[in-house]
């Protein structure tokens, strides 16, 4: 069996970012591909919400928070440096593709020592939710991406995030209270978090390998950048430039 790439790459832009985690998946690896990875201060819609339905706009333009958009379906996010990012690449059609998040997420917490469960859309410990999922497909494989909350406050959260509208619209987020790492009185540090998703990734998928990000996936992060996520209208509405 092929080894997996832990991919150990580190982008202070939220746009570079969510362009090199869309990379990840159109290179289309051959093995799978774990990336940890934080944000800034943002929000972050699905491909296909609309703002004005998931975002406090005047809060975030009042704050300086910036909204931006990703190609993955799922629910809007708030991001920033105490939330973690987690980004699988997985090649081929798998059959169950949030499976493999949900049992390394679930491993991860368990080890961390929480009691997680698998809800709507996430990872939730008791009542409140830990983590949020969501995928993208392509024809050659499948990207499915979590956000862990480790020292993000849900009061913080809920400062730029809207509640669940009254008119519930099929690609509206699924709202749920929400808790970090912190308020459930766990604060082993970011080493030891990444340290557990690492263990469980390779524990269930088998052995990673740590490696920069390849020529390919710069490359294809630049031509992202300039199509999607350096371009206004991709986060305004979804809009694309042509290449």
């Amino acid at each position: 069996m092929t080894s997996g790439s832990d991919v150990r790459a580190a982008f202070t832009d939220p746009a570079e970012n969510l362009a090199f985690d869309e990379a990840l998946l159109r290179v289309a690896p051959e093995s799978p591909v774990v990336w940890l990875w934080r944000n800034p201060v943002c929000v972050v819609v699905g491909r296909g919400q609309r703002i004005a339905r998931e975002v406090h706009v005047e809060a975030c333009e009042r704050d300086g928070v910036p909204v931006l958009r990703r190609a993955s379906g799922g629910g809007t996010v708030f991001h920033d440096p105490g939330n973690l990012n987690v980004t699988l690449v997985l090649p081929g059609p798998p059959e169950k593709p949030l499976e493999a998040l949900g049992q390394v997420m679930s491993a991860a917490v368990d080890q961390l020592g929480l009691v997680p469960r698998i809800g709507d859309r996430g990872l939730f410990v008791e009542d409140a939710k830990l983590c949020g999922f969501a995928v993208f497909r392509t024809k050659g494989g499948l990207l499915a991406h979590s956000t862990l909350l480790v020292e993000t406050s849900a009061a913080l959260v809920g400062r730029y995030l809207t509640s669940a509208p009254p008119d519930p619209r099929p690609l509206d987020s699924h709202r749920s209270p929400v808790a970090s790492l912190a308020e459930h009185g766990l604060r082993p540090g970011f080493p030891a978090v990444e340290a557990a998703v690492r263990a469980a990734a390779s524990q269930l998928l088998g052995t990673f390998v740590p490696r920069p990000p390849s020529a390919a996936e710069l490359t294809v992060q630049r031509t992202l950048l300039h199509t999607r996520y350096r371009y206004p209208s991709w986060h305004a509405d979804g809009a694309q430039r042509a290449a």
